[in-house]
């Protein structure tokens, strides 16, 4: 399966603008044949939003995850993206997938980084999201998630083929450090392709990496996007093509 990865500059607090752009990019992928199309964490609101999230946060059957789901359906292809779920009073930091035909599945983030995320949002206690995309069975988490190896490894033991991650990756010494390798070192750990999918420039808030990076199973980078621009990359996850490296690093069967 191919996969698109949109490295984006949102407009903070403009739902409707971030919806085009991911329109605009969706566009892009499926005209290359992609069928999975993955936006950065709170891509719909932008990250920064801060004190306007209680206004913007949306039900996860609102008009926000509703416009992604008709332009998954409308490309004929599954998007992931981020966005503010309202549940009643509580406001988790999400990522919905669609593929606009009836499949939907949200996961919440449970590991909130800093006093900017705990004060506007709810952790979720982990657990495992999982979906299926042309046959390609996938995981979710979200940003901070990804930095703890447990969660991982938890979506590699339910058997997932690709883990995908949304985030928004400040810059700085050590966001370049996960970008340019946790990111492979979880690939290769767990035997599993992960795609880490960053905001890039700045709001009035966060400047933000970018180095969007698509990892494989054996450590190697099938994609990459740069530090500062909007990018839309592109990788083949094609399981088989790695079963050398998953019979030489039997992590996953030598658990104790």
């Amino acid at each position: 399966m191919k996969i698109a990865a949109f490295q984006m500059q949102s407009v903070l607090g403009d739902i409707e603008a971030n919806l085009r752009k991911i329109e605009a990019a969706a566009e892009r992928a499926a005209a290359q044949g992609a069928k999975l199309l993955v936006a950065p964490e709170l891509a719909l609101t932008g990250y920064g939003a801060g004190d306007r999230f209680p206004s913007l946060a949306s039900p996860r059957d609102g008009a926000g995850p509703q416009g992604v789901s008709e332009i998954a359906r409308r490309n004929g292809l599954a998007i992931v993206a981020g966005f503010a779920e309202a549940d009643g009073s509580t406001v988790y930091n999400s990522a919905l997938l669609t593929d606009g035909r009836g499949q939907t599945s949200i996961y919440r983030k449970s590991h909130l980084y800093g006093p900017y995320e705990r004060q506007w949002f709810c952790p979720e206690d982990p657990k495992a999201v999982l979906a299926v995309v042309e046959g390609v069975k996938l995981g979710l988490l979200i940003c901070y998630d990804v930095e703890f190896p447990e969660n991982v490894r938890r979506l590699a033991k339910a058997g997932v083929d690709l883990v995908v991650v949304p985030t928004a990756l400040p810059t700085g010494w050590s966001g370049q450090f996960i970008a340019e390798h946790m990111i492979r070192v979880r690939a290769f750990e767990n035997q599993v392709f992960v795609a880490y999918i960053n905001h890039c420039g700045q709001d009035e808030n966060f400047s933000y990496a970018g180095l969007s990076r698509i990892a494989a199973p054996d450590g190697s980078l099938l994609a990459e996007a740069p530090a500062n621009d909007e990018a839309l990359i592109f990788a083949k996850i094609d399981p088989p093509a790695f079963e050398k490296s998953r019979s030489e690093n039997t992590y996953l069967s030598d658990l104790c």
